[in-house]
């Protein structure tokens, strides 16, 4: 009985705690959909009648989403890119190879762990947008972002896990280090290559910040950017402020939540173990 009673105080828990998770995501789609604007708890549960897709054409016609959606769909795809790269590489330099200063170069990248961005974005928006003169360029969204730190310490976790054997045999085989590397290593950290996406596509897709800073014309600033000047400017202009404004967020926030849910597998399970015995 014991037992089975902890089975059962565990279930509810954690249906309580996914009710309370959900909740947010629930209420954005359901004020999405109304006509009306409902924030009593009575529009928890609304009329049929009162439900409509309005709202995402009236958003669409203000902002532009699929010009906003491309948008940080490029961004979010080049920081994926650059962080996968250059990660790997350093990971598995911090973790396989043997050179002096190895030890400092990793405290460093926990030490950049605690430097809030905000305190090196002036510097760097002098830099990139007066400097280099890449403001309203993709590359110029993406520069500071396409190293992070947390990327590498992810690689660097998962290579140390692999046996060296591994390595000293493509290394007798005649492969070179980038072969290990692409060949040998990256195929058994699946996990982390998943998890290092989802990371590097989570925070460039929601970066409102950087790119407000590097991007004056509307045509190129993320879904973010766009949905935050609506809400500056021109969202008492509709008719439906509040429906409409969810109408964005939910747009903004499927993505993430689909991705999620396609790999969320990754984050449960690791089949690192039967790819080393294999």
């Amino acid at each position: 009985m014991t037992t089975r009673g902890g089975v059962v105080l565990r279930g509810v828990v954690l249906a309580v705690g996914a009710i309370l998770f959900l909740f947010p995501f629930y209420y954005m789609v359901i004020g999405s959909l109304q006509r009306e604007p409902n924030q009593t708890l009575a529009g928890l549960f609304p009329d049929p009648a009162n439900l409509t897709v309005a709202n995402y054409f009236d958003i669409n016609a203000r902002v532009n989403l699929l010009q906003g959606i491309a948008n940080s769909g490029v961004f979010a795809a080049g920081v994926i890119i650059g962080t996968a790269v250059f990660g790997s590489i350093a990971g598995y330099a911090l973790a396989v190879l043997q050179w002096r200063g190895r030890g400092a170069v990793f405290a460093l990248a926990l030490l950049v762990q605690v430097v809030p961005f905000q305190l090196l974005m002036v510097p760097l928006y002098v830099m990139i947008a007066r400097d280099y003169g890449l403001a309203d360029n993709y590359l110029g969204i993406m520069l500071p972002f396409l190293i992070n730190s947390t990327a590498v310490i992810i690689f660097r976790q998962y290579f140390l896990q692999l046996p060296k054997g591994i390595f000293e045999a493509a290394r007798i085989d005649g492969a070179s280090e980038w072969q290990v590397l692409t060949r040998v290593a990256l195929p058994l950290i699946r996990p982390a290559l998943v998890t290092v996406i989802l990371i590097s596509f989570i925070g460039p897709w929601n970066e409102f910040l950087w790119p407000f800073l590097v991007t004056k014309k509307a045509s190129m600033q993320p879904l973010a950017v766009s949905l935050a000047n609506f809400i500056s400017n021109v969202a008492n202009s509709t008719a439906n402020p509040f429906g409409t404004l969810l109408a964005g967020a939910v747009v903004l926030a499927l993505p993430v939540a689909v991705l999620f849910i396609v790999f969320q597998r990754y984050f449960v399970a690791s089949d690192l173990g039967s790819g080393v015995k294999g």
